[in-house]
């Protein structure tokens, strides 16, 4: 089969001619699986993945809804998992009285449906939830509306069909949604286009705005935080142009729509006491104002975007990483340096905000995990590569206590987190942690990576690595590189579209730093990314195939000239450029690995994972350049998991699988004993 598409992707498989595709992808499993499980460690490694992700003693992390606290559990008992809730007082107790609302494996047995859940959302009465289902674990699901009262599915109450939806209750009785409503209502990304009102027992939903189809999406969004101060909801229509450039509208009482004054730049995070709450992506001068708001910045506005005020502007190696929205305060995790903290704003009476660092750890990653919408209550954690996340609850006085924390899964003495600073080709200081035993020398290293659309890669405790790598006596190194968001918008900016290979540049200047430094060889470093780090690690493959031992690749972007067009690529045009642009092909063809893949070239081995169901970047990235590299010669396992969507697992079964495959190859291939 050739060509950018057939009428299901997911068969299509270029450059593998006169093969079903699935035929093959079951034949290159039978090769990986017969290579990585006969090795002795495969078994023994895959029962301490699924242990550890099976164990009872996990912290099961709850969305704060009024006085109740969600979770949705996955175990050996409840593979595909329970959604279940408990009261805010029981949950803080070591033994919270859990009650099942809904079990996803009964359900999926009932159906005869291989249902992966992909969350609720509760009504502001909290007596009903919109519940989504995929069916596989792709980005497509189904929507059923929810008793919770009886714990089962509504008759003829909100449902929709599968596709890629977007919704937000206005009201127990109101429902915002974008979906598919037929031919000629997604984007050229694949996503929806219009949004409508939908009304309990008022017939057809109303069409409440309609973008164009070369928008990325509209969506939905409403905040319920005042309702109980006597105000209404905010509800806001969002117009994402692209991935970083969206229009917000807000919806007046009448259904009318009246465009919000923020830039196309600015990112809307939520909305606290009648305030929206936004960070700045760009430098933003607000109409009739002669001083520029700046890039990076937290600000707060009205609902119709004016009257900004800064919360929080952000010094050289900072960057404001999240932002949650409770009832009564914003929460900002900022990050110096790559390690942070949790700042509070709270309004006051005088119309400033009120600025509190909450006392939580340091060194390492902290995080918020729920604010309460309806309340004043939240709920922290922090963890670092050695140390095990924590769970703190705060009751809105601004001193959280620890409640949970979770035992460690690894022997960490012996074990030290180093930060260090690679030159990449431009001069750029680009900073990574070094994970390991204690000590200098070559050891086996895998380098990991991401480097794309704002995302940072902050210190987190893994057990994977941990269990199967750090206590064996193997390095972990992070590497901070730009186009992530470790330093702010500037940091992700700096590796966008024409200037992508500087993310490469960065990565290939921490593989250098770690083999100049003496703590790998090229024999004995491997890299490891998905998604776009699945770009990243084949790029950088392709690129400097002489300074690594092995190649761990997931659901990765593989073929840059047609990304556009398979899957959801059109949506990340703002991110690597588009492709029929010719100046913009020439920048693209410098790098796309699967164009730059030469005969005649040692490459280091090379692992794919993908997954059958993944319908964002879909399979067809990862088939292509293993046909292509087999068909060469070169030394390459695919391993193609059916569930999983773009996590390429749909339980703790199919993750430990793949993470006992990916180690055990490592291991194989870099020498770790």
């Amino acid at each position: 089969m050739t060509g950018d598409q057939t009428d299901d992707p997911f068969l299509w498989l270029e450059d593998v001619h006169g093969t079903d595709a699935l035929a093959w992808v079951r034949a290159q499993n039978d090769t990986a699986r017969k290579k990585l499980q006969a090795d002795p460690r495969y078994v023994a490694d895959e029962a301490a993945i699924l242990a550890v992700l099976d164990a009872e003693d996990r912290i099961p992390f709850g969305a704060l809804r009024g006085g109740q606290v969600f979770n949705f559990w996955q175990s050996a008992t409840h593979p595909k998992g329970i959604w279940r809730r408990t009261s805010l007082e029981s949950y803080k107790t070591q033994t919270p009285d859990w009650e099942i609302l809904l079990d996803v494996d009964a359900l999926a047995k009932a159906e005869g449906e291989p249902w992966v859940f992909h969350g609720a959302i509760c009504a502001p009465g909290l007596a009903r939830a919109l519940i989504s289902l995929s069916r596989g674990g792709g980005d497509a699901h189904v929507v059923r509306e929810f008793d919770l009262a009886s714990r089962s599915f509504v008759k003829d109450g909100f449902t929709l069909p599968e596709a890629k939806t977007n919704l937000a209750w206005l009201d127990d009785d109101r429902v915002l949604f974008a979906s598919d409503f037929g031919p000629g209502t997604l984007t050229a990304s694949g996503y929806p286009r219009i949004v409508k009102l939908w009304r309990r027992g008022g017939g057809e939903a109303r069409t409440l705005y309609e973008g164009r189809t070369e928008d990325m999406l509209v969506a939905p969004y409403v905040s319920h935080g005042d309702v109980r101060r006597g105000g209404a909801p905010i509800a806001l229509i969002l117009r994402y142009v692209s991935f970083f450039e969206t229009d917000c509208f807000l919806l007046r009482a009448d259904n009318t729509l009246d465009p919000v004054a923020l830039p196309r730049s600015a990112d809307v995070k939520g909305a606290v006491a009648g305030h929206l709450i936004a960070t700045l992506r760009q430098d933003w001068t607000p109409a009739g104002s002669a001083n520029p708001l700046p890039q990076g910045a937290l600000i707060a506005c009205q609902p119709d975007g004016t009257e900004p005020q800064i919360l929080f502007q952000p010094r050289a190696r900072q960057a404001v990483d999240a932002v949650a929205t409770g009832r009564d305060a914003v929460y900002a995790v900022i990050n110096t340096n790559v390690t942070g903290a949790v700042h509070r704003f709270t309004p006051t009476a005088t119309g400033t905000w009120q600025e509190l660092t909450l006392p939580l750890p340091d060194g390492g990653s902290a995080g918020v995990i729920s604010a309460n919408e309806t309340g004043p209550e939240a709920f922290f954690s922090f963890e670092s590569y050695l140390i095990p996340p924590t769970l703190f609850a705060d009751d809105g006085a601004g001193t959280p206590k620890p409640i949970r924390a979770l035992p460690a899964r690894f022997d960490a003495a012996g074990l030290e987190t180093r930060q260090f600073e690679a030159v990449s080709k431009d001069g750029t200081r680009i900073p990574y942690f070094l994970v390991g035993p204690k000590g200098d020398g070559p050891r086996p290293t895998v380098l990991y990576g991401y480097g794309g659309f704002e995302v940072s890669l902050n210190p987190t405790y893994s057990a994977n690595f941990g269990l199967l790598w750090l206590s064996r006596g193997g390095n972990f190194v992070v590497a901070n590189i730009r186009g992530g968001g470790e330093f702010g918008p500037a940091w992700h900016e700096a590796a966008l579209t024409i200037n992508r290979q500087r993310a490469f540049d960065d990565f290939i200047a921490v593989a250098n730093d770690l083999i100049r430094r003496g703590f790998a060889t090229p024999r004995s470093l491997g890299i490891m990314g998905g998604s776009n780090g699945g770009l990243l690690v084949t790029a950088a493959m392709t690129q400097a195939p002489e300074l690594f031992g092995a190649v761990v690749c997931q659901v990765p972007l593989i073929d840059m000239i047609r990304y556009t067009k398979i899957g959801a690529g059109a949506s990340w045009a703002a991110e690597y450029g588009n492709p029929d642009d010719p100046a913009m092909r020439e920048i693209i063809l410098s790098y796309s690995p699967y164009q730059n893949l030469k005969s005649g070239i040692a490459y280091p081995p090379v692992f794919f994972i993908t997954a059958t169901s993944d319908d964002r970047v879909t399979p067809v990235h990862a088939r292509k350049m293993a046909a292509k590299m087999l068909e060469s010669g070169h030394d390459v396992l695919i391993y193609e998991n059916m569930e999983g969507g773009h996590s390429a697992a749909a339980d703790h079964r199919q993750a430990a699988e793949m993470w006992a495959l990916s180690f055990v190859y490592l291991a194989q291939k870099l020498g770790l004993k």
